[in-house]
């Protein structure tokens, strides 16, 4: 197959002449007819001339005039989401100490990190805990403490070689003192997730919350309307080198996260469960650890609460219409979370419905809550439009698009 990039240099070999006023480029084999170019956008930005919505506040624009009057209006919408993301954590160079060690065994705050990189390499997983233990402080909260710029307590041990001669070392670290310090997070900004209850007769504790016995209650968890991937939901603006908000400074997407998949039931052209999915990475020290949390869910265990905000180049009419979708719009079907395999959907709700604090279901009323902070998402997205109409960030055009077909493959289990 032809990349995406061999693509648009034989376009711009074959068809010099565009379209009256219009670019064109691919991106996740799809022709992307642009009435507006990446570049123009940020030279709008880069003179204070950009118009920047969040895509809670375009909702209303383009009910009012309609998407082909909005699009020429608006430069850029931005999006943004602040929940649990498991899938996180952090690569950090301690630095070398004199005489030197290869650190193979390592605890941050008693937290027992990877050793299984170069001598004073680590990478700090979200859900790591210290030493027998589930829950209560964990890689995240360490990974939160380094950006608050708090003190760590690093305990060491190595073989001892003629290269490492130390054999182990206790001290105390900042941010400030290290090297490096980035997030790498292989999963994060889920597309949409399912929405999970409990039909049994005991109370679950799970990743997604507390579900209390007999239906008492849902959780789901999603910006609904701000969320980044349902304004963009087919990548047509999302892809490697992307830049976005991440923790409170800037980071990139590079590249699909895990689990990303496509072959997921769509309502509205957006999907009705768990589908696409981003890596991140971004500069630790730059964050803020307002929107880099630890977590401890209670009898599930430790997680990360990350903040992320993507803006989205209204290049064209088809782009503003998907980024005014709105709650009652953007669909999940409910699960049973008491049932270990196969949870075949129960029921589909509206994020409007699962935002009034309530849903029906077969003659009964489940009491429903978000494991994600709408109200951190709607700050991350005003924060975002603010830096932009500031000239403070400036778009990427991705480099490479994300695959358009694609599904996950189960673990298959063989007998060793």
């Amino acid at each position: 197959m032809i990349p995406d990039r061999v693509l648009n240099i034989l376009i711009r070999i074959f068809f010099p002449i565009t379209y009256i006023n219009h670019e064109i480029f691919i991106l996740n084999r799809q022709v992307i007819w642009m009435s507006k170019t990446y570049e123009q956008i940020n030279e709008r930005i880069r003179s204070g001339k950009a118009v920047v919505y969040t895509a809670e506040e375009v909702i209303d624009l383009v009910r009012s005039k309609g998407a082909e009057k909005a699009a020429e209006e608006v430069d850029v919408v931005t999006t943004g989401t602040f929940g649990a993301m498991c899938s996180s954590g952090a690569f950090v160079n301690f630095g070398h100490a004199s005489p030197p060690i290869r650190m193979t065994d390592i605890r941050l705050n008693e937290v027992v990190v990877d050793g299984g990189l170069a001598a004073v390499d680590t990478y700090i997983g979200a859900t790591a805990t210290a030493q027998g233990k589930t829950g209560g402080y964990g890689g995240a909260h360490v990974i939160e403490d380094l950006i608050a710029h708090k003190r760590i307590h690093l305990q060491a041990t190595g073989p001892g070689t003629d290269c490492y001669v130390r054999r182990d070392i206790d001290t105390w670290i900042t941010i400030d003192d290290i090297n490096d310090a980035f997030l790498f997070n292989p999963r994060n900004c889920y597309q949409n997730y399912s929405i999970a209850t409990n039909t049994s007769s005991r109370t679950i504790y799970t990743y997604m919350g507390k579900l209390l016995p007999k239906m008492k209650n849902a959780s789901y968890s999603s910006a609904g309307q701000l969320s980044p991937l349902l304004n963009d939901p087919h990548l047509a603006t999302i892809g490697m080198g992307t830049r976005i908000f991440f923790g409170g400074g800037e980071g990139y997407v590079t590249w699909p996260g895990t689990q990303y998949k496509t072959n997921v039931e769509e309502v509205n052209g957006v999907p009705v469960a768990g589908a696409r999915t981003l890596a991140l990475i971004g500069d630790m020290k730059q964050m803020d650890p307002k929107y880099v949390r630890g977590l401890d869910i209670t009898g599930y265990g430790v997680s990360m609460a990350v903040g992320v905000g993507v803006p989205i180049p209204i290049l064209n009419k088809d782009i503003m219409e998907r980024c005014a979708i709105s709650d009652d719009m953007i669909f999940a079907d409910m699960v049973d979370y008491s049932q270990p395999t196969d949870r075949p959907p129960m029921a589909r709700y509206s994020y409007s419905q699962l935002r009034s604090g309530r849903v029906e279901y077969q003659g009964k009323t489940i009491r429903t809550s978000a494991l994600s902070s709408y109200h951190g998402a709607r700050e991350i997205a005003n924060k975002l439009k603010d830096w932009i109409e500031h000239g403070e960030f400036l778009l990427n055009q991705p480099v490479m698009s994300f695959p358009k077909d694609i599904k996950l493959n189960k673990l298959q289990e063989r007998r060793c």
